[in-house]
């Protein structure tokens, strides 16, 4: 166990250790760890040394800034320049928030970026104005269609804000079966899939999450979670760019650790306030969340603490392993080879073929 705000300053070291500024390796180092707090481990400080090692060979441009592409008011197009995603979509998400507060309505896309964890994470400032927010996503090509064994989409996530309610509810999901940071942390811990996550390289159903890193992921839903994920790609690999998900390097591989992942992420918040006909939306939000609880459901993510009331002296849970690893990272020691490429699908394939 490590508290959040040592987990944070402790992220933040390793980060400007690799040269970020330290604004915004402090930005990152909490979105990270807010993710941990959330329960999404899988994007949360585990991947935090893949980070370290793309912007240790180039991959990521620690000293990167966002530029402005385009800006008519209400859309705002920026060039990431290959720099860390959390904290330039967590900037996007910002100005997508005091854009739809003066026009009522804002889409901020930031291309040429780089994987940015989870995106629940960036429907916050919306859901601090009482504004709806939805995020997007693309990645490396991890989903074949079905039937198929070429892969072609990323696992597509989204993410919505939702505001009007007893509490903030927060949607946040791929749309392939699961989401690619699960596996891989149970890849990390040794552990099984459950049938139906993946498929191997072949396009054999596997629960060997080693094989499924080096493999393909389902679609959720089949058919119709494809065609959801082929919607999130032409969002944002297509429309935003500059890379389709089947040219992003992949973040797991450390062969490809100084080439730049390219991804193009989108966030679009909207004032419900103007949308409805009688004045009446934030109550409906709020008997909608209601309504669920109601009837014994689960209203999503709306059991997640917000970043402003975020306790710095809670635990976290996190392996002792990590916590060294990111410490070396933090004094300028680049873990070796062998310690940086347990997850590496290549390493992979040659162990299975030996």
């Amino acid at each position: 166990m490590i508290t959040v705000d040592d987990a944070t300053e402790l992220a933040t070291s390793a980060l400007t250790a690799t040269g970020v500024p330290d604004t915004r390796a402090r930005r990152t180092a909490e979105l990270v760890v807010l993710a941990d707090v959330w329960g999404i481990a899988s994007h949360g400080l585990m991947r935090l040394p893949y980070y370290l090692s793309r912007l240790s060979a180039g991959g990521l441009r620690a000293t990167a800034d966002l530029t402005v592409v385009r800006d008519t008011g209400p859309v705002v197009a920026f060039d990431g320049n290959d720099g860390l995603g959390h904290w330039q979509l967590a900037e996007a998400a910002e100005v997508a928030t005091r854009r739809a507060d003066q026009y009522g309505l804002a889409a901020v896309s930031v291309g040429r970026s780089s994987h940015c964890g989870a995106l629940g994470l960036y429907a916050t400032p919306g859901i601090r104005h009482d504004l709806l927010t939805l995020v997007f996503s693309t990645g490396p090509a991890v989903m074949a269609a079905p039937g198929t064994a070429t892969p072609l989409l990323s696992t597509s996530p989204i993410a919505a804000g939702i505001p009007g309610g007893p509490r903030p509810v927060i949607v946040d999901l791929a749309t392939s079966a699961v989401a690619r940071g699960k596996i891989a942390a149970r890849a990390r811990a040794g552990e099984a899939l459950p049938p139906g996550w993946a498929v191997d390289a072949n396009g054999a159903p596997t629960t060997d999450a080693h094989e499924a890193l080096a493999g393909m992921l389902a679609p959720l839903g089949g058919a119709k979670g494809f065609a959801l994920a082929f919607l999130v790609e032409a969002l944002t690999g297509a429309a935003i760019g500059p890379s389709l998900a089947t040219d992003v390097p992949d973040m797991f591989d450390h062969d490809h650790d100084p080439d730049p992942q390219q991804i193009g992420h989108l966030v679009v918040t909207i004032n419900p306030r103007l949308l409805d006909v009688d004045g009446q939306a934030p109550q409906r939000m709020a008997r909608l969340a209601a309504n669920v609880e109601a009837a014994g459901g689960r209203v999503p993510g709306s059991n997640r603490t917000m970043p402003w009331d975020l306790d710095g002296g809670q635990s976290v849970p996190v392996a002792d392993e990590l916590v060294a690893e990111l410490r070396s990272w933090s004094c300028g020691t680049l873990p070796n080879r062998h310690q940086r490429s347990n997850l590496h699908p290549t390493a992979v394939r040659e162990e299975r073929s030996t």
